[in-house]
């Protein structure tokens, strides 16, 4: 699936990812390929993702989760 993490300023990560890990404001949550489509405020926490490259991680405030056909995007502040 792709990930998209977008902050005001940047692009931070934009490829391919396996696995998402987001602090969704009604839990933490999971999002795999062939994700049901959602969407979901952010809460200060971690989200964690796996690249090709490698596992990665990243420090938030909140945000917005969107997830539809295969794709996940991030908006952070």
């Amino acid at each position: 699936m792709t990930l998209k993490i977008i902050s005001a300023d940047n692009v931070l990560y934009e490829g391919e990812a396996s696995v998402v890990h987001l602090p969704g404001a009604m839990g933490a949550f999971t999002v795999l390929p062939g994700h049901a489509s959602l969407i979901s405020t952010l809460t200060p926490g971690v989200v964690r993702y796996a690249a090709p490259d490698g596992e990665h991680s990243l420090s938030i405030e909140g945000g917005i989760a969107d997830v539809d056909r295969n794709i996940v995007s991030v908006c952070i502040y």
